[in-house]
């Protein structure tokens, strides 16, 4: 029997190669998506160029348009929630349709998924935001980065949730209702807290996807601002290694159900600003300009995801090195240069 995916926000980057690895193998999937982002369509179109996926375009804010395609669908093996409205400085500018896409959208899914095909395991794009600034985490500062101060390796799903900014409550909102229609309504969901997701098709900008924008901006020579001093840690991911976690979580759902996980690089694939501009320059073989501005709301100065839960639950763990990555996502970025600049720079 073939088995039925859903993705929304599936023209994204991370739904477009989670569709095409799940399309590989013969599952039936179908994309919902507004097209709303810069370069949806052209992720769009590439898919359809070579896989038979479906496609309805649709907003999540709609619950009577996401409730009559995942009736049309079911039964679904999965759904693949990563619509999104994903830029903290959006959020700040609009928190109210920060809310209706994050919290709301989920919302609906969640309640589509409850009406019409309740045995879907629903696995959620959430984010490292959940646990706010990490206030209370003792941090100091080495060479080019900041590092825990104590010794330990990263962040697990035992730290406390401490929402900033307005989409780390709208993300935070939709992770506990993920969690929660777990307990009370016996759906099959799952959270992945996710942190910095790279690799092909990211058309990454100045306010969200960082690895990528900086990647791009310094192959196009475009000017980059780094906020706050540079010297902020992430644990970076290739979205090849988060498609594997997502394949991992649906094949073996009974070890995932109800339950959050900090998905990322972990503590072997960490990378500062200042760190991954330097890579660049020595990839590249030029000097990247930059410019520094102040910090941005709820920015961490560390975060690294502590990955054992899922390695122990899953089985999961990365493959890709974040020097690995960096060099597959310029290979990509220096074979779609014109359709990169046409989508986010204007240029026809």
């Amino acid at each position: 029997m073939t088995r039925r995916l859903l993705i929304t926000g599936g023209a994204g980057f991370i739904g477009v190669n989670a569709a095409q690895a799940f399309s590989r193998e013969g599952w039936e999937v179908t994309l919902l998506d507004n097209l709303s982002r810069p370069g949806t369509e052209e992720n769009l179109a590439w898919l359809r160029r070579r896989y038979n996926v479906a496609f309805v375009r649709a907003d999540i804010r709609d619950p009577a348009a996401v409730d009559r395609i995942v009736k049309e669908c079911a039964p679904l093996h999965a759904v693949l929630h990563l619509a999104a409205q994903v830029a903290v400085t959006t959020s700040v500018a609009d928190p109210r349709d920060d809310f209706a896409i994050n919290a709301l959208g989920t919302l609906n899914v969640l309640e589509a998924v409850r009406r019409y095909s309740p045995e879907s395991l629903i696995l959620f794009s959430s984010t490292n935001k959940v646990y706010g600034r990490l206030d209370g985490i003792s941090v100091i500062r080495e060479g080019t980065r900041y590092r825990f101060a104590d010794g330990m390796v990263g962040i697990d799903e035992r730290t406390p949730l401490d929402f900033h900014s307005p989409y780390g409550c709208s993300k935070g909102a939709a992770d506990q209702y993920i969690l929660d229609y777990a307990r009370i309504y016996n759906l099959r969901t799952t959270s992945f807290r996710q942190s910095c997701i790279y690799g092909p098709h990211q058309f990454g900008i100045e306010d969200q996807g960082w690895v990528a924008w900086f990647t791009i901006a310094a192959l196009l020579r475009r000017p980059i601002t780094i906020y706050g001093d540079g010297l902020q840690v992430r644990d970076v991911l290739h979205v090849d290694d988060l498609v594997a976690a997502y394949r991992a979580a649906i094949e073996e759902p009974n070890n995932c159900v109800g339950e959050a996980f900090n998905i990322g690089g972990g503590p072997d694939n960490t990378l500062s600003l200042r760190e991954l501009l330097s890579e660049l320059e020595r990839e590249l073989g030029v000097s990247v300009a930059h410019a520094f501005a102040d910090w941005r709301p709820g920015d961490q100065k560390i975060y690294v995801s502590d990955i054992s839960k899922a390695r122990e639950r899953l089985g999961w763990w990365p493959v890709i090195s974040a020097r690995q990555g960096i060099v597959k996502m310029l290979q990509w970025v220096r074979q779609n240069q014109d359709t990169i600049e046409r989508v986010l720079v204007g240029k026809r």
